[in-house]
């Protein structure tokens, strides 16, 4: 655990849903956090009922009371680095944007900000209107450190196929064109492994793990990217943090294999 001179952890800020299951949202990024010995906050976007079977409902949380919690928070704690997960509407995703680049522009210490943009279901099928996705590359991108999306969510973005590496690296190039810094594709299912595929703005990194046959996988890209996220806090350079992260998390989804806490999609296990 990185500290500084008055033996602190670095801290981190996720911006997201809640899960009421604890599988996903803002429940895996806090316990991501916690294994990787960062101090975690949190800024609720939505409440769900959801299970590992179904999500029953979900009530968003009004953009004025989403920027309050994130105002509240930064004013006093600080971040040291920042995720946004499931947000939900355009009027939210504006309010987040300039409240972060205020944030940014007001502190003299390095932020990091990682966008992990939830824009499709588990069924790849996109869950907002268009609108949404144009608020993310207006607001968010631009002040983003890295995107973090999945595949389906990739070809969303670029409006583009990505059915192999080398489409995904073209449709991550056009993503890295619309404001961020640099763009990670997850869970990229290439032969017998898992690939998530990095775009720095000049050239494009593989990084790869055996496939894991697994049910128990709800939740891994909330995780992947919220390591991402303790690992540059704790002052790992980007490259590292992405590949640390990358063990953490599918190490995460190797120790739950064997795991039926639910009836169906369940969680990963995080010692």
């Amino acid at each position: 655990m990185a500290k500084n001179l008055a033996g602190e952890p670095a801290k981190v800020l996720t911006i997201a849903g809640s899960d009421s299951g604890g599988a996903a949202g803002l429940q895996a990024d806090l316990k991501t956090f916690t294994a990787l010995g960062v101090y975690g906050m949190s800024v609720i976007t939505a409440v769900t009922a959801q299970n590992s079977l179904r999500v029953n409902g979900v009530w968003p949380v009004p953009a004025e009371f989403i920027v309050r919690q994130l105002d509240t928070v930064l004013s006093d704690y600080g971040a040291h680095a920042v995720k946004t997960g499931f947000i939900g509407s355009t009027e939210a995703i504006e309010a987040i944007g300039q409240s972060l680049a205020a944030y940014r522009s007001e502190t003299a210490n390095k932020v990091y900000i990682v966008v992990d943009p939830v824009l499709v279901n588990h069924l790849g099928q996109s869950m907002f209107p268009a609108e949404v996705t144009d608020a993310y590359r207006e607001y968010l991108f631009p002040l983003a450190d890295l995107v973090t999306p999945n595949l389906a969510e990739t070809q969303l973005l670029a409006g583009a196929t990505a059915s192999s590496l080398a489409t995904t690296e073209h449709a991550a190039i056009t993503i890295q064109a619309q404001g961020p810094r640099r763009v990670l594709v997850k869970g990229i299912h290439s032969g017998a492994d898992m690939v998530d595929l990095l775009f720095d703005g000049k050239q494009a990194r593989l990084i790869r793990h055996p496939f894991i046959e697994s049910t128990n996988t709800h939740g891994s890209g909330d995780t992947l990217s919220a390591a991402i996220c303790a690992c540059l806090a704790n002052g790992m350079v980007m490259t590292k943090a992405i590949e640390k992260s990358s063990e953490f998390t599918h190490a995460a989804i190797r120790r739950a294999v064997t795991w039926q806490l639910g009836g169906g999609h369940g969680p990963l296990s995080y010692w």
